[in-house]
Parts: structure tokens; sequence; C-alpha cells
């Protein structure tokens, strides 16, 4: 609970990760915010067609908030939308999964009340693009989870060895040992990635579109698995989304 000297209300800049249904016209909703993490907040009344919320607190949506502090929850005060990104995700099937797989992960990636400020950048990036169809969808997803891992700690190499440094590139990939590895640190069952698969990986984290635009069907898929991989060996557990989204 917030001690007297807390303001009540405070202002933060969100997106919208996914909602519940909370009895008969309200709803919790899951925000990563800039300054605050991840927030649950209420937002009571905004299933009656006369909410003043309207459309604002749908999923994929960047907003502007003001939120009262509660005993469990907050409750959301006053919406202004800043990125009605909803839109254009909701309207193709590609997009759609894509997006519902970068919240699931950043809810995952996030916690309550730390804070987001660059886990927030890079989702609302996200949904930006996506909303504009800016690149395929599966490789803004697939862009989003490494830079996602690499904001959190778990950054991959995709050139030199992950474990003793040697110069690469190389032509293996084990997720435990965080990445590309030399014939000497290889071990066992560790993937044999394509060149050109280990090059859109790269591309995909730094953020080298040209390259990464180009790439053929037979690397972005072998590329999607290799981040799958990556992801899982992370959290611990798949990511259910991802089972549902396009690949080329």
């Amino acid at each position: 609970m917030a001690s007297s000297s807390t303001p009540r209300t405070y202002r933060t800049e969100g997106v919208v990760l996914r909602t519940y249904k909370l009895g008969e016209a309200d709803r919790i909703i899951v925000l990563l915010t800039r300054e605050h993490g991840q927030v649950r907040a209420v937002a009571k009344g905004v299933r009656r067609t006369s909410s003043k919320f309207g459309s604002r607190l749908e999923p994929f949506m960047a907003v502007d908030l003001l939120l009262a502090r509660g005993r469990n929850l907050e409750v959301v005060t006053q919406a202004q939308t800043k990125g009605a990104y909803g839109y254009g995700i909701a309207s193709d099937y590609g997009r759609y999964t894509a997006a519902t797989a970068i919240a699931e992960t950043a809810e995952r990636l996030t916690d309550i009340g730390e804070s987001g400020g660059a886990q927030y950048a890079l989702v609302a990036g996200a949904f930006s693009a996506l909303s504009r169809g800016l690149h395929p969808s599966e490789l803004i997803l697939d862009s989003y989870l490494l830079r996602a891992l690499a904001t959190a700690g778990w950054a991959p190499s995709f050139t030199d060895c992950a474990r003793c440094g040697a110069p690469g590139p190389h032509t293996a990939f084990s997720a435990p040992l965080g990445g590309a590895v030399c014939p000497v640190c290889r071990p066992p069952g560790a993937a044999s990635p394509s060149g050109a698969a280990m090059e859109l990986l790269g591309a995909l984290l730094t953020g080298d579109w040209q390259i990464a635009d180009g790439a053929a069907a037979g690397p972005r898929r072998e590329a999607a698995g290799l981040v799958a991989a990556y992801l899982q060996w992370h959290l611990e557990r798949g990511v259910i989304s991802l089972d549902h989204v396009e690949r080329a």
C-alpha cells in the first residue's frame, strides 16, 4: 500500500499487453510502462458502449495514462492514445499472431514494479512496425525476441564463439552456451545452421533490415527455430503464442 507521502495518482506511458474481463463491465489491463515496468490496472466500465476509454485500452495500443494507486491493482482514470497500433495489427492474421507472441514474451520478461524503459521501447517499436507492415511480421517478431533477450542480459553471439571468444564465423549453435560455438567448444547435439541463417540472426539482432528483408525462406525458417530454442532456454519454458505464428 502507498504511504501517506506517495502521490495517489501518477502519469505514465504504456503499451497494452493483454486484458481480462472483470465483473460485468470492467477489465484488468496488463501494461508495460516506460517508468514503472509491468503494471496491472482496472479499467472500470470499459466494456460498456458508453465508456470514455473506448478502444484505447485494447491490446497493442500505446497510451498515455493517469493511474490511481490501489491496494492490489491500479485504477485507470485517464487514457489518451499515443499509438493506435492495434488497428493495423488486428486487421492481419500474421501481424496479430506476431504481436501476441511479443506481448506474451514481454509479460514474461518484465516484473511488476521494476523500471521497464528499454523493454517498453522495444515493444512499442515492434508494435509500431507491425501495424505499418514495415517488414515481414515474422522477422519483426524474431528481431524483437533477440533484442529483448539481449536487453534482459542474455545477448547471443552469432559470429565469435560464445564460450571462448574465438573469432568466427562458426558453423555450430548452442542455446545453453549463448549462440555460435567454435569446433573446440561445440557440445554434442549442437545445431548446424547455414551461414545464411547465422547472417540473418546477426542482422535481426543489430537491426540490419537490408540483409533481413532480403533473406530467403529457408534461412528464415532456420533462424526462427534457433530464436525459439534460445528463448525457451532462457525463459525455461516455451512461449505458447509462437505456435500460432505464420512463417514464410
